[in-house]
């Protein structure tokens, strides 16, 4: 990404030394389409000839209103600057007034002059509020330009990513008219990060966050992070892990994420920390971490008091309590209400906010671990203070390949629920699997919970329109490490990119973002777009065939969750094992959710509950999610039960396979760093999607008997070599 320094001046160099750099530079450098990864969305490569010759006209001129330039207009500045300067090979001319045609100006409802004379109405900014922003074509004292005005500065900001967004596209500015404004007010990134740089679930590298030699030294990188997330509307980042450590808290600690703050604020993101429940115990030297106990409460507030003095702007607080080992107000016989409200009133006089999350994987064995979450929280509707918000993952077990949705979604109508999606791929082949995640998304996104009748969506549930809450949020699970290209893989970019796009607004479509994606990552050639939308849209399905077709889950190997496992049994906890998942047998396969079983239909909405509860009209991607049944039962392609298991495994090998083969085809197109290492991982998935095909079937087949289907290749070896593969240092565990 680019950090030039706008506006200092520099001594021409003599002709016949420009001359000689120039032909040196021509055989040393590399091609000016090598790329590493590292710009993202960001790359303000050279458009075509024809296309910069229709922006530049329209791109001479940046005006922006005032003598002083705010941090947040000065980065403006330097983004508008850079991207006309690479796109265009032009430099705008900045200037407080108009000189011609060709200008944007950049404008918010505080600079009130500028405002009437750009036409602009109160209603056109009233309607954008805090962040949105208006992109529109005028003329202004005869001249014609581009205006981009908000009610604040951090609305200018994503404005301005937006029309070099419109340049990356190629999308025309001689009529253009947008209005845009986000949907969800909380717009996070959860860094699962650890203090010694390890990153719980992360495959793309350490933590970028260097904490040892934070507060004095500030990576470059960190802009550039802050400049990424604020192209996409992200307004917030949770710095640490949600299985925190108290030390996050401490005056040390505190000193290292306000440093980090200062470096986002200008790209208006706020910070965020995960913290401990038992923190007054481990660092505040008390006896009790119980939420009604006045020294506890006097500790938090103290807390919150230090923080916000090192942080005017700090968000709050994710916790994790009563979780998979976590401390939490269960140990003390409080509520996740009583807890989650101590934290809250700490926080209240500063205008922070508690995401109190509700995934809740106990240590006891629940009767279906996927309704443990209802069960605990939806008796708490209405409990919660005004500043806290429940973070719910999208499905009720744990960011599988595919799940329902939550059934708390539409649960809980006094509450603000957060959706928590996963951008790291814990479940879908780690890094190394070519997996565009905005199909899963928009799935959870527009399936309907029918809480207040058809229509619920669960958007709008996450954005506070169903049930008329102003605190909305919506997070994702990072996938960012220290690797150059930042997510492990190009191609999972594009999972951070939809993430961000959908936060802003729920209702675009995974299709269109994909499309946008490739532009601005690849450029315009049509057969790359074309082929690389291909490629993403039918990466989801592929990764669900050949490892949990027919709406199985958890059949991941132990710990590290890399690999086949199915036939794991022997863990401490039924739920910790994949058995418990598939529960296969001799005469059968899948888990019963009916009033049958464990009547975990009931948790939805009766006309969903229906749904689910019917072979027929659950559909095949979630048949064996809800219903157990036997080898023979018949499918609606023809197949019966055991042939459509096998034919989704092999459809999965099949379109990775395919994959393969349509990237090969854009060797030419592509720049060769980027084209070689995505044909590696390919090749990757290639094989481990065999590997997974084979173990499974060759596990299933050993449980039920039955003899592959006709012209059906066997597994490559035998069950009990597949059973003794290992990998106990696989990444992220």
């Amino acid at each position: 990404m680019k950090s030039d320094v706008i506006g200092k001046s520099l001594t021409p160099l003599p002709a016949f030394l420009l001359a000689l750099l120039l032909v040196v530079a021509s055989v040393m450098s590399p091609p000016a389409n090598a790329d590493d990864g590292y710009d993202l969305w960001l790359r303000y490569q050279p458009l075509a000839a024809d296309a910069r010759d229709q922006y530049r006209p329209q791109l001479r001129q940046l005006i922006i209103p005032g003598s002083e330039r705010s941090p947040t207009l000065q980065a403006i500045e330097r983004e508008m600057v850079d991207g006309v300067r690479g796109l265009l090979a032009q430099v705008p001319v900045v200037d407080d007034r108009i000189q011609g045609d060709g200008f944007v100006l950049v404008v918010t409802s505080q600079t009130a002059q500028a405002v009437r004379g750009a036409g602009l109405s109160a209603r056109d900014l009233n309607d954008l509020g805090g962040e949105g922003y208006l992109i529109r074509a005028i003329t202004l004292r005869g001249q014609k330009g581009t205006v981009i005005a908000a009610n604040n500065e951090q609305g200018l900001l994503y404005g301005s990513f937006h029309l070099l967004r419109l340049l990356q596209t190629g999308t025309k500015l001689a009529n253009v008219d947008i209005s845009s404004r986000p949907r969800i007010g909380l717009r996070l990134l959860n860094h699962w990060d650890n203090l010694d740089r390890s990153v719980e679930r992360g495959y793309a590298g350490q933590s970028i966050w260097d904490w040892w030699n934070l507060p004095d030294v500030l990576d470059p990188r960190y802009i550039d992070y802050a400049r990424a997330n604020a192209a996409l509307g992200i307004n917030g980042t949770v710095l640490n892990n949600v299985n925190a450590s108290a030390d996050s808290l401490t005056g040390r600690y505190l000193a290292k994420a306000a440093a980090l703050a200062d470096v986002f604020r200008p790209y208006g993101i706020r910070v965020y920390l995960s913290a401990r429940f038992s923190a007054p115990v481990e660092i505040g030297g008390l006896d009790t971490a119980d939420p009604k106990d006045p020294a506890v409460q006097r500790w938090w507030n103290d807390k919150a008091d230090e923080i916000y003095r090192r942080i005017p702007d700090f968000g709050g607080f994710l916790v994790k309590a009563n979780s998979e080992g976590q401390p939490g107000p269960h140990d003390y016989g409080r509520s996740h209400a009583e807890g989650a409200n101590l934290l809250a009133r700490a926080l209240k006089p500063h205008g922070g906010v508690v995401m109190w999350r509700a995934f809740v994987y106990q240590q006891d064995n629940p009767e279906d671990r996927a309704k443990q979450a209802y069960s605990d929280f939806v008796p708490l509707d209405g409990q919660f203070d005004d500043n806290v918000i429940v973070q719910v993952k999208n499905g009720p077990i744990d960011f599988q390949p595919r799940e329902p949705f939550h059934p708390m979604f539409g649960a809980m109508p006094k509450t603000p629920l957060m959706m928590e999606f996963q951008v790291t791929k814990e479940y879908l082949g780690f890094a190394s699997h070519l997996a565009y995640l905005g199909p899963m998304y928009e799935e959870v996104l527009e399936a309907d919970t029918h809480a207040a009748g058809p229509g619920s969506t669960v958007a709008k549930v996450v954005d506070g329109s169903l049930h008329n809450h102003k605190l909305t949020g919506i997070a994702g699970v990072a996938n960012i490490g220290s690797a150059r290209d930042w997510t492990g893989s190009i191609f999972n970019q594009a999972n951070w990119y939809v993430f961000g796009r959908m936060a802003w607004n729920p209702d675009l479509e995974a299709e269109a973002i994909a499309r946008e994606w490739l532009k601005v990552t690849f450029g315009q050639d049509p057969q790359v777009l074309d082929t690389g939308l291909d490629m993403m849209m039918a990466s989801r399905q592929a990764v669900v065939d050949y490892m949990t077709p027919l709406g199985l889950a958890h059949l991941m190997a132990t710990g590290h969750h890399y690999g086949p496992g199915p036939w794991v049994s022997d863990l401490a906890r039924p739920e910790w094992n994949p058995v418990y998942y598939h529960r296969a047998d001799h005469n059968g396969i899948g888990f019963d959710r009916t009033s049958e079983g464990s009547d975990a239909v009931s948790q939805y909405a009766p006309a969903i509950a229906k749904q689910f509860a019917s072979r027929s009209a659950v559909g095949d991607d979630l048949l064996l999610w809800f219903h157990h049944l036997p080898w023979d039962y018949p499918m609606s392609s023809g197949r019966d039960l055991w042939e459509e298991l096998v034919h989704r495994y092999d459809r999965g090998v099949a379109a990775v396979g395919k994959m393969r083969a349509q990237w090969q085809t854009l060797e030419p197109l592509i720049d060769a760093e980027r084209f070689d290492k995505t044909a590696r991982l390919l090749q990757v998935q290639e094989r481990e999607a065999q590997w997974w095909r084979d173990a499974s079937i060759a596990y299933f087949q050993s449980v039920s008997g039955r003899q592959l289907p006709k012209g059906v290749a066997p597994p490559a070896r035998s069950l009990e070599y597949y059973k003794a593969v290992d990998y106990p240092w696989a990444p992220g565990h």
